[in-house]
């Protein structure tokens, strides 16, 4: 014998269980105890944490990317005052009053620059490393790199003559 449960269920879900007990072959009884089965099942678990276990995963990428974009801009940043430092020599007394207005408009005019790109979605550093990124073209032709093979053959002490223990050219073969 099953035994036996009184359950309080508020309406909406009641009228739900109704609909899905006039299918055929589906009880209401059948219903609660398959959707109790599943809610207490340990899969149900497995499945719930496996999706958590993802989600932190994803999270960790990204926190592993932005703490990487910031020590780049931190390290940036230190490099180029270390570098502006440097190579600006100290202003004559005389000479700061006159040179604080022409400052301030120097760093308005970066303040607004940055309030431009960052409004327009640019951002530097990806512009940096596109800039600095080689192209197809920076790199040897096949033919160039046959070339200096050759060369290298020509001015070889044996005048080419096997590779010399050079395992870069054993390799070619």
């Amino acid at each position: 014998m099953k035994p036996r449960l009184c359950v309080y269920l508020s309406d909406q879900v009641d009228q739900r269980l109704g609909v899905a007990a006039r299918r055929p072959g589906a009880s209401k009884s059948a219903i609660t105890d398959a959707a109790l089965a599943a809610f207490l099942s340990p899969e149900r678990d497995d499945q719930r944490d496996a999706a958590i276990i993802r989600r932190l995963d994803r999270l960790s990428r990204q926190l592993d990317r932005l703490e990487r974009d910031q020590t780049i801009v931190s390290e940036s940043l230190a490099l180029f005052v270390r570098y502006y430092l440097t190579i600006t020599p100290p202003l004559p007394e005389a000479e700061q009053d006159a040179a604080r207005p022409l400052g301030k408009e120097r760093f308005e005019f970066f303040v607004a620059q940055l309030g431009r790109r960052l409004a327009g979605g640019k951002i530097m550093i990806r512009d940096v490393l596109e800039e600095i990124a080689p192209s197809e073209d920076a790199f040897f032709t096949e033919a160039e790199i046959d070339a200096l093979r050759a060369a290298k053959a020509a001015s070889s002490p044996n005048g080419g003559a096997g590779n010399g223990g050079d395992p870069e050219e054993a390799s070619d073969d």
